[in-house]
């Protein structure tokens, strides 16, 4: 088995293969102050409750976004697995051609979502993440990652929006049966959600002007795509483990 961790803001994901299928995936809450031990403990926990043993765990592949975490991370599994893991970084395989200014300035997330994507759809293509950041990440004809842009996630504006606003409330995040709110919540449901939607579909309307691509296939991951896919016509696929299975194919790649 392999053992892939998406390390992110506020997220962190895990999945679990034997080869390329996905046996078990789980979601946590990104927490920087816990620790090399803690982490262990919750990651035996899991594996126990899934019917998994560590053991039999041959290799681990990590992708970070929090800097602070990747040594956290890089010590559990020695301590708790007993396998140096392979860190998405300088240095790694991904057989991914990079046109970007500067190379290390992209994160590890935004490469594998890329090389899944590449490997797994037609370019042209676009992979909109719905991250704590959302990020559009531009692939060419001939699968070349070309950059892409970067803004507010959802869950950062809509806490924005409460703690800049005096009289605004803090909101769950859900769809209102209307654009025209008839209260303060399903107003603030309203502006979020269909204004994001409505985000979305101008930037990726840019993006297949600038790369001369109409056709360009736009793919939609991070735990709130379903919900913005829901309302635009202009993400042609939701694909929730892309990640992973991003981190997977770099695994294969570096053995």
């Amino acid at each position: 088995m392999m053992l892939a961790v998406d390390i992110g803001n506020t997220n962190i994901v895990l999945g679990v293969y034997r080869q390329r299928e996905l046996l078990h995936h789980f979601r946590l809450s990104t927490a920087r102050q816990s620790t090399t031990d803690e982490y262990g403990i919750l990651i035996h926990n899991l594996f126990n409750m899934s019917g998994l043993s560590v053991k039999n765990v041959e290799g681990v592949i990590i992708s970070s976004v929090v800097p602070p975490l990747v040594h956290v991370f890089v010590e559990m599994c020695v301590k708790y697995i007993g396998k140096e893991p392979l860190v998405v970084g300088p240095g790694i395989k991904t057989g991914l051609n990079l046109r970007y200014e500067n190379p290390r300035e992209v994160g590890a997330d935004r490469i594998v979502n890329a090389v899944a994507a590449i490997e797994r759809y037609q370019c042209p293509l676009v992979v909109v993440d719905f991250g704590t950041a959302t990020t559009f990440d531009c692939i060419d004809g001939s699968a070349n990652y070309l950059g892409g842009a970067i803004v507010p996630g959802i869950g950062i504006s809509t806490e924005a929006l409460y703690q800049r606003a005096s009289k605004l409330p803090r909101i769950e995040l859900e769809k209102p049966k209307k654009v025209i709110g008839r209260n303060t919540v399903h107003a603030m449901q309203a502006g979020i959600i269909f204004g994001y939607a409505g985000q979305v579909e101008g930037i990726v309307r840019r993006i297949k002007a600038e790369m001369n691509a109409p056709r360009l296939k736009v793919i939609a991951t991070g735990g709130l795509a379903p919900m913005i896919a829901g309302e635009t016509d202009c993400i042609d696929e939701v694909n929730s483990m892309l990640t992973l299975e991003g981190l997977r194919i770099i695994y294969d790649r570096n053995q």
